[in-house]
């Protein structure tokens, strides 16, 4: 390991680098206390200003960036450990969202060796292959600014294919058509194509799409997510708007719910879908494909949310729906075009001892992935009903893409571990799992030298929460360690390969994932487990996880670090206040910080379903527990704490994070609170590959400068 280390990280050989001073961090803006009573609870918020974001904040913003960007800049590893991780992740080929089409094409986004994008490539049926959007090509032409590809759908027959593009993080897409064959625009751009939700009619000849209401000047940010539509485009003309609020009589929608069109190439009927915002539950209407093309379409009602169904795919007459019906760890429904919810039948039994994930319809059968623990299997069931197969993976791991075509035999996969790179699997019916021979494996880095540990840590409540933890299999503990958690949506954190693995690990550094309840890695109950009123579960799972480190000699307090973001914002920092004392710093990205006025942010109406609403006194009660501001404390030795935003990000609104720190800061905080500001991103969806390599630089040099560089390989390396 020693040798290894040496060998990744040079001159990260961890001798003091002379740098200048940083300058001084800005002045805290002033505090202007609004105090409210909600439920007879009265609350202060300093810096509700914020939420205005004028030119003043968001100059402070960037000048705490700026700021931020000197201290780590300064870190005596950070230059080397960035131009090593570079060099590492851009050493090989990341291809995803593989996805077929007619005429034996194959679609997939690949950033190559080298580059800094995704581009978006066909590989022919002869085994050409092009690459139809350079997104490189597109940042040339746009002086420079990062540019990303939000999604892509082929045609049916392969000729076509609708991809949104995006710029700065920002993810506010517009949508265009390409001719596969000549990789010329042929149609667009269609604006406010954030989400797309693209259909293809079977002729190709209309998409059905769902795009956002755009904010209109002087409108408050929370217009963003609130009355799209579903439209058909027929490529031409302008698109055409079928279901929204307002538009059907028999497919009614609040301003909040969204509205998608979607079919299947060989199903007689079209689905007319209403999300209700993040609800992971969905309602559900069906009409002939071509009556769908039309405004006052005969949809009949199929299943109300109520049903618990999230997830529905096609195979001709045949519809499948994924529940949790009295079912938490999910079964599969299958029933005939036009007969009625009543009239399906249970395909899957739910089994207490694995999670039902998700479902793919192909020609010979229904391909269905399912965890036990959280580990991915691969099973199959006939379309008509019959036993279930059981297929074996090539490799312990997890199932990240499952993909199939309704008119094809076989499926798609995206298969990887926690060491293990991602491999783009295809499965034959008659011949077994072969490689796409999409992608290529990192250099440098050698996966027989790390293992993975399935760990239980016990919380409060006595409930064994699992714990994955990922070292070098000679490595003296304890050591450094990075702890990821979520804890929100239902999204469950499986193994999987990717940046933090190669930042952290050949720095010496270990990583784990603490598997909170409010995720789904293990099902419905899990899930539920950790939200509303259990949410304060979901920060002392993490406090459970890293006790169980700490207990098991793997770390100490002085060597643990935190790491989670977005929604994982909640957790981050109420285990942060809850235990300031258990680490030795927090990076809190992107994080949900202020939820008290979440339903304010700019996604705030739209993850009500999620977090809540201070309009009732329950749910501000919820709410209240889960915020990170409303509960700093003056005169508390809180961690060292790193907080970013994106100040283009479209879903945690960058003032909340701002407000997190110069709230921290105004209570005094006397060890670093470091506001790490991306002028250029939003959320982090979007972001190029330097951008990413960047924040894990800034992270692994952060930790190796605040755990004392005590790990047995620092020591040696200096």
């Amino acid at each position: 390991m020693k040798r290894f280390v040496a060998l990744l990280c040079g001159s990260v050989a961890f001798a003091p680098a002379v740098a200048a001073a940083p300058p001084a961090q800005p002045a805290v803006p002033p505090a202007k206390p609004v105090t409210e009573t909600i439920f007879g609870q009265s609350i202060t918020d300093q810096f509700r200003y914020f939420e205005q974001q004028d030119a003043a904040v968001t100059d402070w913003m960037k000048a705490e960036g700026r700021y931020a960007r000197s201290v780590l800049d300064a870190l005596p590893q950070h230059d080397a450990i960035l131009a090593k991780l570079s060099a590492m992740t851009g050493s090989w080929d990341v291809v995803g969202s593989v996805t077929t089409a007619g005429g034996g094409r194959t679609f997939y986004e690949q950033r190559s060796a080298g580059s800094d994008n995704f581009d978006l490539m066909v590989r022919d049926a002869d085994g050409t292959i092009r690459k139809l959007v350079d997104v490189s090509a597109i940042r040339a032409a746009n002086r420079g600014e990062p540019f990303a590809i939000n999604y892509f759908t082929p045609s049916n027959d392969g000729t076509k294919v609708a991809v949104g593009i995006s710029e700065g993080g920002s993810e506010d897409a517009s949508m265009w058509v390409y001719d596969v064959a000549t990789g010329a625009k042929i149609a667009g751009p269609v604006p406010n194509a954030q989400f797309g939700a693209v259909s293809w009619t079977a002729d190709d000849s209309h998409i059905f799409t769902t795009l956002m209401q755009g904010v209109k000047p002087g409108r408050p940010e929370t217009d963003k997510y609130l009355n799209s539509k579903a439209y058909v485009w027929d490529l031409k003309a302008a698109p055409t708007a079928l279901l929204g609020v307002g538009l059907s009589p028999v497919v009614p929608y609040k301003p909040e719910e969204f509205p998608l069109i979607a079919t299947a190439p060989n199903a007689p009927l079209a689905l007319a879908i209403n999300a209700n915002g993040v609800q992971n539950e969905i309602a559900l209407w069906t009409a002939p494909v071509a009556d769908a093309l039309t405004a006052g379409a005969p949809w009949q009602p199929l299943v109300k949310r109520d049903d618990d169904v999230t997830n529905v795919v096609q195979a001709g007459s045949r519809i499948f729906l994924l529940s949790h019906k009295d079912a938490p760890t999910f079964k599969v429904l299958a029933l005939n075009a036009g007969e009625p919810l009543s009239a399906a039948k249970e395909m899957i039994a739910p089994r207490a001892d694995r999670l039902i994930e998700s479902i793919a319809a192909a020609s010979d059968g229904l391909y269905v992935r399912v965890r036990h623990g959280v580990y991915s299997e691969l099973v199959k069931v006939p379309l008509e009903g019959g036993p279930e197969q059981a297929i074996a993976l090539p490799f312990k791991g997890s199932i990240n893409e499952l993909s199939a075509d309704p008119r094809l035999p076989g499926v798609k996969l995206v298969l990887d571990s926690w060491t293990v790179p991602q491999r783009n699997l295809a499965y034959d019916p008659g011949k077994g799992f072969s490689d796409l021979g999409l992608g290529s494996a990192p250099k440098g880095f050698d996966p027989g030298l790390y293992e993975a540990l399935d760990l239980k840590a016990k919380a409060k409540d006595g409930v064994e929460v699992p714990l994955s933890f990922v070292t070098a299999k000679d490595a003296k503990h304890p050591r450094p360690v990075m702890l990821m958690a979520y804890g929100s949506y239902g999204i469950s954190n499986f193994p999987a390969f990717g940046t933090r693995t190669m930042a952290t690990l050949p720095n010496g550094i270990d990583y784990a994932i603490c598997h909170v309840r409010g995720g789904g890695e293990l099902g419905e109950a899990w899930r539920l487990g950790g939200k509303d009123a259990n949410k304060p579960n979901t920060w002392r799972d993490l406090i459970a996880c890293s006790e169980r480190l700490i207990a098991s000699g793997y770390t100490t307090k002085d060597k643990l670090f935190i790491i989670g973001g977005s929604a994982g914002g909640i957790t981050m920092g109420r285990a942060m206040e809850e235990r300031p004392d258990l680490f030795a710093g927090v990076f809190d990205l992107v994080p949900a910080a202020n939820m008290t006025r979440s339903e304010f942010s700019v996604s705030g109406p739209v993850n009500i379903p999620e977090f809540g609403t201070i309009s009732n006194e329950q749910g501000f009660k919820n709410l209240l527990a889960m915020d990170t501001i409303q509960h700093v404390k003056a005169g508390v030795k809180y961690p060292p704490i790193i907080i970013t935003t994106g100040l283009n990000d479209p879903r945690v609104s960058s003032w909340e994070p701002a407000k997190l720190a110069a709230t921290l800061r105004a209570a005094g905080a006397s060890n670093p609170v470091l506001f790490r500001v991306d002028e250029k991103a939003g959320h982090g969806i979007g972001s190029t590959k330097s951008q990413n390599d960047e924040l894990y630089a800034d992270v692994v040099s952060f930790i190796l400068a605040h755990a004392g560089n005590k790990s047995s390989e620092a020591a040696a390396a200096r």
